[in-house]
């Protein structure tokens, strides 16, 4: 423009005109409108149509449409009108914020003529924002201290309108503390401020609302407000206030630790920290804080020790109340102790004597001692007494001294000692009592000679017992104690047999145990006598003797011997022939066996264990007879071999077992005919063995879980059934480890005790019968003889009767129980009631009177022994106090002979007697504050006793203070908190000190050192404590000095002074007076666009002087506009500014951002950052299609339009020069139409078949630095002609297929391909039409159409065609259709479908197979016979294969692997089988293989006559060598050990269960009744349904017992009621019955030493008779079989002519032992085959009084009944 001015005047008219018309062409193409915001939407804007010059409808067919690249449409074409209207609701703020004007551009396109204008709006604006603040509620903190003037900044309001609209003024509501002032700043806003006008006070008005209005210009006036809420900061200018001056309570003594006994409260007017009250104890004197704690911040004041008014009446506590800074103040808690009874009397023994002989007189003392009560008053009065009933009594001495003494002569055989109880008892409510022991010991001397518990002893030992075996054990007990009860004992020599005595038995001389010496005989000596001396060891010794009777019993140790069949010579046994027609019980043989043993252990019974054939022959249980079980079959067995066991009924029963071998023929020649139709052993379907074992398993298995079922309902049973004994009676108290000793590793109980046990049936009950003692064989320890009869009381029966009984366990354990309750009565303690207390001090008349001078007599008398001294603290030890022998009036010498001695309780020792002197010590240093603190009269108090005369003398010292504590101050420093602001002359209180010593010892004044700030001023209180103030004289400032260190110092009175430190920290608290200041008033900083996202642009700084929370500067980020905070956030604490959100150099360059720096309590200051954003190559070039077309025929033209493309870049210059390509080598290329606008067409001509579709990838590249590009694709699919047949990848197919092969099955797939698309690649197949052995070709395979997959319709045969040819043909569906075929080959595979075929050994029609002959002279590879097979089938499926599967002999024979030749493997042996069983497999080598097997019997003999001569060593059928048999043999036997371990377990169990359980309960001796159940009534009568006899052998003080169980004897006899309610039979447990099956506990009652047969019951013809197998006499079938029997008889009657059985007829002797009810129907019949070696007794029967139950004429018979049954 400068350079226009020089120019001519004409020259610048032209230059003006041509730039006008310049500007004027520019403007031609750009159309302008205005429109304001918010108006509706379709609202008019302009008439686009008459501004282009065209009509309404030529917009439409003209393509005139609007383009806007990147930005939501806001107008929109009206085609009707031809006008632009509004397409959206429009926010001016939104789009341009704060800028004005606010202009919107965008392009209005004529698609057919591709011409662009430019349209401009301007969107005016109108006042639709309000004001508004940043935040709705403004918080300020003042502090109450602060000067009125003092501006805080406010925050201010923001308007989003512009110009009128915008922002104009501030308003502030009224109030009578703060005004506003509004400060225009550089840009031109205005920011508000708050200024003080009155001095706040928080105590008035804590908190202060105030309201700010923000308005703008607009019509109508918008405003905004904003809530200020300033708070005022408190000042540390109130201390806190108790709520009492003084608080005092009462607490018993006996208040538990933890109790709550007080809770002080102090209220602080200030609030936060400045009214955080704590409270403080005073740990001065030590000892209340010791006693009592005080929680600092609850004032509640507790317990921590337990309190004792004996020590403390008063305890007087200091207490502190402080707040945060430390403004204190104080109070004071009295605590009264309350007396109460909880002090015991205490028992001070002075004498006592430990023992005393048994023959002392009365009235000798035991002991003297003193009774003492720490409490006063009446709970201090206590009385002293004695059990009754004991020869003791207690005589009063002086004050609370008291004698013990004995009333009569003592007995140590009665009581061997006393527990002497003492009861001192007070008269507190409730009383105390103390409880003193005196034990004393009563001396013994040797008055009583051992006595033996029984006048005679019996015992039984079994014969061939081992040597050293203990036999018996005897017991003497000696009264006496110690040596006069030690007891020796030995035996009366003897001999027998002419061998002395000792040589059989010896006694152990300290525990009288009997041992054996060698093992007895029950042949050679039956019984044995002895006698056996006790003897103690007194001076001089006494001693008594008693007899013993040992019996020999007999014992099972002979087998029994087989007779018949004999044994022969060469081991083999002898055949038996049993015929085929034979009837059921057809008599096979006989075994005859006897037994060298006696009675029950010679009775013999058979039983057959094992048989070829089980359940064909059966053996007689008692005769021993082999007879047909059933009716001989012909499938039963050629050979039979049997075992037969013979069992006698000894414990344990021994065996013995004969192998039978029977032949079942009907005779000889019989046997080769069978020979041949012989089945070979090991066939599992035609074995019975393999039956049998089977069913055994399943037995075992199912016995086996039976017996655990029922185990398993016992147990239920028995938890839920109560005990059998209950606790009031029944138990025994267990045996007590010392009862068992050890000798030679035997450990035996003590003594036991023999009882007889009935047990009903089915029941688990017992009566128990307690006869006459028999002692077991155990061994007995010399600790345990003197304790034999002695009981321990329980435990329980003592604490039971405490209160009115004398209890010592050590004294009952010396004692009988029978003593103990015989003179329970006797025992039993006299109670000092309180009535009797009362009678004694009751006042009656003149009587009273009397009694009352008398007292007080006694008391003046008291009074005048005090003695008084003083000392001063702190004296070396043994200083001299006073001369206590010249006061007590005694030669110093005297006091040692007097027993002078000083008697104080409870309490250290602090003086003592000097003997040489006389005169009274200190012990120790003494410390007057350690003993009585702070009471100014310091008096200890002890008594003196003179011993001889039992006088007390009070003695009373009084401990003078001296100056040995300094004052001490509860803590070295103290800090106390200020505010800089606090007005001189505040007060502020300190800590005292404390000083222990008293009077002018103790703390005098304080002193502070000098400063300038500060002053002390010290207040005093009627108890004359002195409590220091610190007493502010300048005003503090914290900037200047912000500490203040002082020292206080407190000292005593006392000469030299002492005197203690304490050093005050004095912190001067800061005022918020300073707002922050940011470095920088303004902030500016460049920016590129393309910076990542949270970088740090710059910090920003702002300083406040003040400190803590005034100093604590945070910042903050003016979120109006709001576009700012979403792309910078500001750091509140390191004022670091970041990017939140990328930057858009398009869309805004520069940025202005306001921010705020504020401090704790709410002073801010203001800066602005200034943010320029720098262009980058950052926004790629984008391409937009405008038109596109999807596909093209390939037969299509070249130069065929595709797509219109728009291409454009949002950066500028450089970076948005844009260049756009098309990649590859594509048949495509774009044509420059106008603007940015390209044109995609077709080069070449396009071919679908090569490229059915193209991807067509567009580039625009821009020209920036790096370049940025964009991509596209445009997909663009080329539309199918039908040009391409169908054709096959190869030109002829071969398939294969197996014979046999299921109809429908796939056999083949055939697959075209056509490169055309949709129908015309779409193919279908098809077969050529052809016949094949007359038959259509479709009737064999098939094929599907649409997939090629060929389907046999029918199954082929490889020997009827071999292969089959096809014709396939595929066609499209195009239009017209395209076709092309293909041959196919199709083979019939051969399988393995014919099994092999055995031509030799043919099978007969019989269905059985012949037999082959081989010698036994064969050798190995002697060919026996040979097997031929042929296979239908071909090739390898043909191959046969021979192999041996099965053979009754492994390894004798062999076949060839492809011959099938049957060769001998070895040579034949003679214990090879005469048949021989072979089964042969041949097998094809086809997939899989098939076979066929053959069985060949091979007769092992030269020829056929030695068959015959073999037969009688044949083996039955039932081989070893079947895998079955051995399988199931072992299951058999694996059930069984299984079965057995479980039982044995069980039976440990119940072994341990019984060694740990009691018998009988220790709490007495009596057992539950036979309930009711267990009876039933028959005819109005109650009776036992049936009981056994057992013999119980139970230990003393013992549940365990020992049971032996007899012969069987039953008693179905009826009981009455009245032998039913009888009290001698008890019950026993369950596991007493269950410990019947235990050897070492069960022994076997003694036998009657005449048991014999009578010679009428011996074996003869004439006791013949015919009966079955439980106990008569058979039928003989054998004349030889009785013969027999008699040679045995009278061999038996030579050898004892003489000796019977005797016993009643009927009986065999056994009523004798048994008893009446022991007939022989319970007793089987052995008398055929019992023989009992070296005697001529055997067992008859006689007809008369068989079952009549009587005894017999002769018998002497026991009652006692035995309930041993046969026990299998």
């Amino acid at each position: 423009m400068a350079a226009l001015q020089k120019l001519p005047h004409c020259r610048k008219l032209v230059l003006l005109c041509f730039l006008l018309a310049t500007l004027w062409e520019a403007r031609a193409g750009q159309i302008r409108y205005s429109v304001r915001e918010e108006i509706d939407r379709g609202s008019f804007v302009g008439n686009i149509a008459k501004d282009l010059g065209l009509e309404p409808l030529a917009l439409a067919e003209q393509g005139v449409r609007i383009v806007s690249r990147g930005r939501t449409q806001l107008f929109a074409l009206n085609p009707r009108s031809g006008s632009l209207v509004t397409a959206n609701r429009i926010d001016r703020e939104e789009l341009c914020a704060q800028s004005a004007p606010c202009l919107l551009n965008f392009n209005i396109l004529l698609e057919d003529k591709l011409t662009i204008y430019s349209v401009e709006v301007e969107i005016t604006d109108i006042n639709d924002n309000a004001p508004r603040f940043g935040v709705e509620e403004l918080e300020l903190k003042i502090s109450e201290t602060t000067t009125p003037g003092f501006r805080i900044p406010l925050k201010n309001a923001h308007d989003a309108d512009v110009g009128e609209n915008a922002l104009q003024k501030y308003a502030l509501n009224t109030n009578d503390h703060f005004s506003l002032d509004v400060r225009s700043g550089a840009d031109g806003n205005k920011y508000p401020e708050l200024v003080l006008e009155r001095a706040l006070d928080r105590e008035d008005e804590a908190v202060h609302h105030l309201v700010l209005v923000a308005s703008d210009g607009g019509d109508p006036v918008l405003s905004g407000t904003s809530r200020i809420c300033v708070k005022v900061l408190d000042a540390n200018d109130n201390a806190p206030v108790f709520t009492q001056p003084e608080y005092r309570i009462s607490v018993p003594e006996n208040t538990p630790v933890g109790t709550r006994i007080l809770t002080v409260t102090a209220t602080d007017a200030d609030e936060g920290y400045n009214a955080q009250v704590a409270y403080f104890l005073e740990k001065s004197p030590g000892e209340t804080s010791e006693i009592f704690e005080l929680k600092s911040t609850s004032g509640d004041l507790t317990i921590i020790e337990d309190l004792d008014y004996e020590d403390a009446t008063l305890h007087e506590i200091d207490i502190e109340a402080q707040d945060g800074p430390g403004l204190l103040t104080r109070t004071k808690v009295i605590v009264t102790v309350l007396d109460v009874n909880d002090n015991a009397p205490e028992f001070y023994m002075t004498s006592a004597t430990s023992s005393v002989s048994e023959d002392s007189p009365p009235g000798t003392i035991i002991g003297l001692f003193n009774v003492h009560d720490r409490d006063s008053g009446q709970n201090a009065f206590t009385t002293c007494s004695l059990p009754e009933n004991l020869p003791f009594k207690l005589e009063k001495s002086i004050d609370n001294y008291y004698r013990l003494v004995t009333t009569r002569a003592l007995d140590r055989e009665q009581f061997s000692f006393y527990n002497i109880t003492l009861t001192a008892k007070d008269g507190g409510n409730p009383s105390l009592s103390t409880d003193a022991h005196i034990l004393l010991q009563v001396a013994d001397i040797n008055d009583n000679a051992p006595a033996f518990s029984r006048t005679s002893y019996s015992t039984y030992i079994p014969e061939n017992n081992p040597r050293g075996a203990s036999v018996f054990s005897v017991t003497a007990h000696d009264p006496d104690s110690n040596d006069n009860a030690h007891v020796t004992y030995s035996f009366a020599e003897d001999t027998v047999q002419g061998a002395p005595l000792s040589s059989y038995i010896s006694i152990n001389s300290d525990t009288g145990v009997l041992y054996a010496l060698r093992s007895f005989d029950y042949e050679q000596l039956r019984d044995l006598q002895l006698w056996v001396i006790a003897r103690d060891s007194g001076n001089p010794p006494l001693s008594s003797n008693v007899s013993l009777s040992l019996f020999v019993l007999d014992q099972n140790d002979n087998p029994p011997e087989i007779l018949y069949p004999a044994f022969p010579t060469d081991g083999s046994t002898g055949v038996e022939l049993a015929p085929r027609s034979a009837e059921p019980g057809y008599l096979v043989t006989k075994v005859v066996a006897v037994d060298r043993d006696s009675g029950q252990n010679a009775w013999l019974s058979y039983h057959l264990i094992k048989a070829s054939e089980p359940g064909l022959f059966s053996v007689g249980l008692h005769t021993g007879e082999v007879r047909t079980a059933r009716a001989l079959l012909d499938r039963d067995a050629l050979k039979q071999s049997l075992v037969v066991a013979v069992q006698d009924h000894g414990q344990p029963p021994l065996s013995a077992t004969v192998t039978l071998t029977v032949a079942v023929a009907d005779r000889i020649p019989d046997i080769l005919a069978d020979l041949g139709s012989l089945e070979p052993s090991a066939k599992p379907n035609d074995s019975d063995l393999t039956l049998y074992l089977v069913v055994a398993v399943a037995a075992v298995s199912c016995v086996f879980l039976a017996f655990v079922i029922v185990l398993l309902a016992h147990r239920l049973r028995r938890w839920h059934k109560s005990r059998l004994l209950q606790a009031s009676g029944g138990g025994l108290a267990s045996t007590p480890g010392s009862h068992f000793v050890g000798v030679d590793g035997v450990r035996a109980f003590l003594q036991t005790y023999s009882h007889e046990v009935s047990l009903t049936a089915d029941s688990r009950k017992s009566h128990l019968i307690f006869p006459q003692p028999n002692y077991a064989d155990t061994l007995i320890s010399q600790e345990s003889c003197e304790k034999k009869d002695f009981l321990s009381a329980p435990q329980s029966l003592l604490e039971e009767e405490r209160e009115e009984t004398f209890s010592q366990t050590s004294f009952l354990e010396k004692i009988r129980l029978e003593s103990v309750l015989g003179n329970w009565n006797r025992i039993q303690r006299k109670r000092f009631t309180e009535k009797e207390m009362t009678n004694c001090l009751s006042f009656r008349n003149g009587r009273g009177l009397a009694l009352l001078c008398v007292l007080l007599g006694t008391l003046c008398e008291t009074g005048s022994g005090q003695i008084r001294y003083w000392v001063s603290e702190e004296l070396n030890k043994g200083s001299f106090v006073g001369n206590i022998a010249n006061d007590l009036g005694l030669e110093p010498r005297e006091l040692a002979e007097r027993g002078v001695r000083i008697v104080s309780r409870g309490r250290t020792q602090l003086f003592s007697l000097n003997p040489r002197s006389g005169s009274l010590v200190t012990a120790e240093r003494i410390d007057r504050e350690e003993l009585c603190a702070q009471i100014p009269l310091c008096l200890v108090k002890f008594n003196i006793l003179v011993e001889d005369k039992l006088k007390i003398f009070e003695v009373e010292i009084e401990i003078k203070d001296i100056n040995d504590n300094a004052p001490n101050f509860p803590t070295e420093e103290l800090e106390i908190k200020i505010g800089e602001l606090t007005v001189p002359g505040t007060r502020f209180p300190l800590k005292t000190a404390f000083d222990p010593d008293v009077g002018m010892n103790s703390l005098q004044n304080y002193k502070l050192s000098p400063n300038d700030y500060f002053s002390l001023a010290v207040n005093s209180v009627s108890e004359g404590a002195k409590y220091p103030e610190l007493v502010l004289e300048r005003a503090l400032d914290r900037e200047k000095k912000e500490i203040h260190q002082l020292v206080l110092v407190a000292s005593d009175g006392g000469d030299p002074v002492h005197s203690g430190n304490l050093h005050i920290r004095v912190i001067v608290l800061d005022a918020n007076d300073n707002p922050p200041m940011f470095t920088q008033p303004e902030y500016r900083v460049s920016v590129w666009e393309n910076v990542p996202v949270g970088t740090q642009l710059l910090m920003v700084n702002a300083t406040d002087p003040d400190e803590g929370f005034n100093a604590q500067v945070s910042y903050i980020l003016d979120k109006i506009p709001g576009k700012i905070a979403e792309i910078f956030h500001l750091n509140s604490v390191s004022g670091e500014l970041s990017i939140l959100k990328s930057l858009d150099y398009e869309d805004a360059m520069f940025y202005e951002i306001k921010i705020e720096a504020q401090d704790g309590p709410g002073l801010l200051s203001r800066a602005k950052i200034l943010v320029t954003v720098l262009d980058v190559n950052d926004n790629a070039p984008e391409i937009t299609i405008t038109s596109l077309t999807g596909s093209v025929p390939e037969e299509g033209n070249v130069g065929r339009e595709i797509a219109l493309v728009d291409v454009h870049d949002r950066d500028s210059g450089q970076n948005g020069q844009v260049e756009v390509f098309v990649l590859g080598n594509l048949p495509f290329k774009l044509e420059k139409s106008i603007d940015q606008y390209y044109r995609l067409v077709t080069a070449t001509s396009l071919d679908r078949e090569q490229i059915s579709e193209y991807n067509i990838s567009l580039r625009a590249s821009d020209a920036g630095s790096p370049p940025l590009s964009t991509e596209t694709h445009i997909t663009l699919h080329v539309i199918d002609i039908n040009d391409n047949p169908p054709t096959f990848p190869h030109l002829s197919y071969s398939a294969y297929i197996p014979e046999n092969n299921p109809r429908g099955a796939s056999i083949f797939s055939v697959t075209a391909q056509d490169p055309d698309s949709n129908n015309n690649a779409r193919i279908t197949y098809a077969l050529t039409e052809d016949t094949l052995q007359g038959a259509p070709l479709s009737s064999y395979v098939s094929i599907n159409s649409n997939t090629g997959i060929l389907y046999a319709l029918r199954s082929f045969d490889y020997e009827q065609f071999r292969d089959l040819k096809l014709l396939v043909t595929a066609s499209d569906s195009g239009n017209p259709p395209l076709s092309s075929n293909v041959s196919l080959n199709l083979f019939v595979l051969d399988q393995n479908d014919n099994a092999p075929e055995i031509l030799y050994p043919a099978l007969p029609t019989d269905g059985s197979t012949g037999v082959e002959l081989a010698p036994r002279s064969a050798e190995p590879g002697y060919l026996v016979t040979k097997v031929v097979a042929v296979d239908r089938d071909s090739g390898q499926n043909a191959w046969l294969s021979y192999r041996l599967l099965k053979a009754s002999e492994p390894g004798l024979f062999s076949v060839g692997l492809h011959t099938g030749e049957v060769r001998t493997a070895r040579a034949l042996l003679d214990r090879d089988a005469l048949k021989q069983s072979l089964v042969v497999a041949v097998q094809d080598h086809g997939q899989p293989p098939l076979s066929a097997t053959v069985t060949l019997t091979v007769a092992v003999a030269d020829r056929i006559p030695d068959i015959l001569a073999d037969l009688g060593s044949f083996e039955p059928s039932a081989k070893p060598d079947s895998d079955l048999t051995l399988y199931l043999v072992v299951a058999v036997a694996a059930v069984s050990c299984v079965f057995l371990a479980f039982v044995i377990v069980l039976l440990a169990h119940r072994l341990r269960r019984w060694h740990k359980s009691r018998l009988l309960q220790v709490s007495g001796g009596g057992l539950a009744s036979m309930p009711g159940s267990h009876f039933v009534g028959v005819d109005g009568v109650r009776a036992f349904l049936q009981t056994y006899s057992h013999e119980v052998s139970l230990t003393a003080d013992s549940r365990k017992s020992h049971l032996i169980f007899p012969q069987p004897n039953y008693a179905d006899t009826l009981i009455s009621q009245e032998s039913c309610e009888k009290s001698e039979p008890v019950l026993i447990t369950q596991d007493l019955l269950e410990m019947k099956g235990d050897s070492n506990l069960l022994q076997q009652a003694p036998p009657n030493t005449d048991w014999r047969f009578s010679q009428a019951q011996r074996p003869g013809t004439s006791g013949s008779q015919n009966g079955d197998d439980t106990g008569t006499w058979p039928n003989n079938q054998f004349d030889t079989e009785m013969l027999q029997a008699m040679i045995l008889a009278s061999a038996s009657e030579a050898a004892d002519g003489s000796s019977t059985l005797g016993g009643g007829a009927g009986t065999m002797g056994l009523s004798a032992r048994y008893g009446p009810q022991f007939t022989l129907q319970h007793v089987p019949d052995y008398r055929q085959n019992v023989y009992i070696p070296g005697s001529n007794a055997t067992l008859t029967n006689n007809a008369a009084g068989k079952r009549d139950g009587k005894a017999p004429a002769g018998g002497n018979g026991n009652k006692k009944k035995s309930g041993k049954k046969e026990k299998k």
